[in-house]
């Protein structure tokens, strides 16, 4: 029997549910997903559907009732919250819809300062976060602070933020869900371009199909549970 694949990201019968007065609602029904190593995934759902919960538990940053996540082949839910938070700084990467940069801070220092909190040195940060940058355009941008960037070029400086420590997994959450048509069809190519070119396991959010349409497979969330789109 050939060996079973490990997956960068596996959920196992989901469930998550929140309280509503006396009686519980349940969002998440037995969500069961994997995602391979430098495959990208779509996750087109309307608002409300459970879309975050589910990116949330798969980046560790909340617990489901039921079932099990696996990172990189390595079961989590019976963690302790300390090397859960390591598994997350160690394997995973997040983009969201605002950026949330450190205002203060350049472009470059942005970038660098996730890389030298693991443990990097100063030099080493600022190459690689340099170089993340230049890949996406913003050579001429390094020495800029967010208010000096459009919301284009802030984003992108997200993703490379994202990407700085090489993980295995990357999250989105409509990365490209504040900027203007044009805009977030240029971030979402630089996307998609960086993620193919590092092998990275990506499941990004985003409303916009046409967007989802150039990802390697899209899957919708219907009644809590997760479906395959064509």
């Amino acid at each position: 029997m050939p060996p079973r694949p490990t997956y960068a990201l596996a959920l196992a019968g989901v469930v998550r549910r929140y309280s509503e007065g006396e009686s519980a609602l349940e969002i998440l029904r037995g969500v069961d997903l994997a995602i391979s190593q430098g495959q990208s995934v779509a996750l087109v759902a309307p608002s409300g559907s459970g879309k975050s919960t589910l990116l949330h538990i798969a980046g560790l940053l909340e617990h489901s009732d039921e079932g099990e996540v696996f990172i990189a082949g390595r079961p989590t839910a019976r963690l302790a919250d300390a090397e859960r938070t390591r598994i997350r700084r160690q394997h995973i990467g997040f983009i969201y819809q605002f950026h949330h940069l450190l205002g203060e801070f350049s472009a470059l220092e942005n970038v660098a300062m996730p890389q030298m909190i693991r443990g990097l040195s100063h030099k080493e940060a600022n190459a690689r976060a340099k170089d993340l940058l230049t890949y996406l355009g913003l050579a001429a941008r390094l020495t800029h602070r967010p208010s000096e960037l459009s919301g284009g070029e802030q984003q992108r400086v997200a993703i490379a933020r994202a990407l700085a420590n090489a993980p295995r997994l990357l999250l989105a959450d409509e990365p490209t869900g504040n900027l203007d048509p044009k805009t977030s069809d240029h971030v979402f190519g630089a996307l998609t371009e960086l993620v193919q070119a590092t092998g990275v396991a990506a499941l990004i959010a985003t409303h916009n199909l046409e967007l989802a349409g150039r990802m390697d497979r899209r899957v919708t969330l219907r009644d809590g549970k997760l479906v395959e789109l064509a």
